[in-house]
């Protein structure tokens, strides 16, 4: 039996974890992982890209690089700490299947 095809092009996973305060590897959270990922949801919606899901995510384990992302289903990880980081993602890697190489996470 095959597999079936995949319902999204691409699914996003934005971690939004939020540890104690002082925690020393940080987290998504307090760099304004939540903001971030709504603007990148609402953006995606404005633009009109259709089949890439925007979500938030529980701990990707990598906060103290954050806020971080990984786009499936190539599983590219990226640090966007800004709103025009966002753009650059969506703009290149979600429209025109670039990857942004430097926002990638090793």
């Amino acid at each position: 039996m095959e597999n079936p095809r995949p319902f999204f092009k691409a699914h996003v996973f934005c971690c939004t974890n939020r540890r104690e305060a002082g925690h020393t590897r940080g987290c998504c959270a307090e760099k304004d992982a939540e903001g971030l990922r709504d603007y990148m949801k609402a953006k995606v919606k404005t633009l009109g890209i259709d089949k890439v899901r925007v979500n938030n995510s529980g701990c990707l384990d990598r906060c103290e690089l954050g806020p971080c992302m990984v786009i499936y289903p190539e599983g590219i990880w990226y640090a966007c700490k800004t709103k025009a980081d966002v753009d650059e993602v969506i703009s290149e890697h979600l429209q025109n299947g670039r990857v942004v190489e430097r926002l990638k996470l090793p």
